[in-house]
C-alpha cells in the first residue's frame, strides 16, 4: 500500500525485532491515517532535498516499542513519528535543512546517525540533539 508518491506502508512497519519476535505490527486505520501525513511531510522534504529517504523505524506497536526500550508515550505508537536518514546528507546537515522547510513537533538529531522526525498535533518545533552519556540518553535543545 502507497502511503505516498515515494514511501509505503511497509516501509513504515517493517521491523526485524517485531519479526524475530513474534510481534505483529500491522497499524489500525487511525495509526495509517497519521503515517500519511508522515509520509507527506516527508515528500517535502525529499522534494526540497532531491534525495531519497530510507525509513529506519516508523509506526511501532506498544509491545515493538516496548521490547525497543522506548516509552509509551513514543509518537512512534501513534504513527506520527519517524526515523529517517537523507541519502548524501548527515543527520546534522539534514536536521538544519529539515527545520526551515516543514512543520513539526519535535526533530532531533539521534546519535549522530539519523533524524527523528514526530510530528505530533501540537507543532511546536522543538529542535534536540540526542547523545548518550555513560550510557544514558541526554537531550540538548539546539
Amino acid at each position: 500500500m502507497n502511503l505516498s508518491p515515494h514511501f509505503t506502508l511497509d516501509e513504515f512497519v517493517r521491523s526485524d525485532t517485531a519479526e524475530r519476535e513474534g510481534i505483529d505490527n500491522t497499524p489500525s486505520d487511525a495509526v495509517i491515517k497519521n503515517l500519511h501525513r508522515v509520509a507527506y511531510t516527508l515528500e517535502i522534504v525529499r522534494l526540497v532535498l532531491d534525495a531519497p529517504i530510507y525509513i529506519s523505524s516508523g509506526y511501532r506497536c506498544l509491545a515493538l516499542n516496548r521490547v525497543l526500550g522506548s516509552d509509551d508515550t513514543s509518537k512512534h505508537v501513534e504513527g506520527s513519528a519517524v526515523d529517517f536518514r537523507v541519502k548524501g546528507y548527515t543527520p546534522e546537515e539534514s536536521v538544519e535543512k529539515i527545520r526551515k522547510i516543514v512543520g513539526f513537533n519535535t526533530l532531533i538529531q539521534e546519535f549522530g546517525r539519523w533524524v527523528h522526525l514526530d510530528l505530533s498535533y501540537d507543532l511546536e518545533h522543538t529542535v534536540l540533539l540526542a547523545q548518550k552519556v555513560n550510557n544514558e540518553t541526554h537531550y540538548t535543545e539546539i
